[in-house]
């Protein structure tokens, strides 16, 4: 199983990115940046089935609301009523699932990638030629550069405090990290004060539980984006950080997609 990932994702990607540095940047940064904008790029069409599910599903949420109404003291009639509803207007809660587990699949090796890269040290040559198809090779002498604007792409993208209790504060790549994960998860959850407003309407607890959780993941994804991003190095950060600034311009460009309605 592990060769299959290596051949199939992991090694391919660690070739990618180092085809990158050699043919046109000669700077890791700016292949690190072209790598995670290309495969994100690429991973649009597995993308799109989870957001027109979403979207979907904002627009259906009156007629659920109605629903939940008219069926709330019968759980079994709600839940048949609901499946009904998803049918006549083609809506499949489920249909994103396969796509975004494989676009996971692609982003953890596309992590393992630059981690071969970033956390080699001294071995960094070594290291990647196991992995590099021969074309690729680097000689034993080379050397990676490493340095992108003033980072250092092997170590964490904070500034040193002396003598004070935390160890630094966070980079501006960091900051940008969080803040870009922010608003890419507000982009892509449904408005967080309707789903509130709407939840309360509804008897139960389960509603109010699904939109708590909703709103504090608003918050506690930055948050550990931060805390994770003091240990790791800055090249997973700036990859981290285009990543979720792709991702929030996808999504703000489908959220202002007009939807299409029904004629009648």
């Amino acid at each position: 199983m592990s060769q299959l990932w290596n051949t199939i994702l992991y090694q391919p990607l660690v070739n990618a990115l180092i085809f990158l540095y050699q043919v046109l940047f000669q700077n890791l940064g700016l292949a690190i940046i072209a790598l995670t904008a290309l495969i994100r790029g690429l991973l649009i069409p597995l993308t799109l089935p989870a957001q027109r599910t979403t979207q979907k599903m904002r627009e259906l949420a009156p007629e659920l609301e109605k629903l939940k109404k008219k069926h709330k003291d019968n759980k079994q009639t709600l839940a048949q009523a609901q499946m009904e509803l998803y049918r006549q207007h083609g809506a499949n809660p489920t249909a994103g699932c396969l796509p975004q587990i494989i676009q996971l699949l692609v982003l953890i090796a596309l992590f393992q990638a630059f981690r071969q890269v970033l956390y080699a040290n001294g071995e960094v040559v070594t290291r990647l030629n196991e992995v590099l198809y021969s074309s690729l090779q680097l000689a034993e002498e080379a050397t990676i550069n490493t340095r992108f604007l003033y980072l250092d792409l092997t170590k964490p993208d904070i500034f040193p405090l002396s003598g004070g209790i935390l160890p630094g504060l966070p980079g501006i790549f960091l900051i940008a990290a969080a803040a870009t994960q922010f608003f890419s998860s507000k982009a892509m959850m449904p408005k967080v004060k309707k789903a509130e407003k709407q939840a309360k309407k509804t008897p139960g607890e389960m509603d109010d539980m699904a939109t708590s959780m909703q709103k504090q993941m608003l918050y506690i994804f930055p948050i550990m984006t931060i805390i994770i991003g003091f240990s790791f190095p800055s090249g997973l950060v700036l990859y981290w950080f285009v990543f979720s600034a792709f991702t929030f311009l996808q999504q703000s460009l489908f959220n202002h997609k007009p939807s299409k309605k029904k004629n009648g």
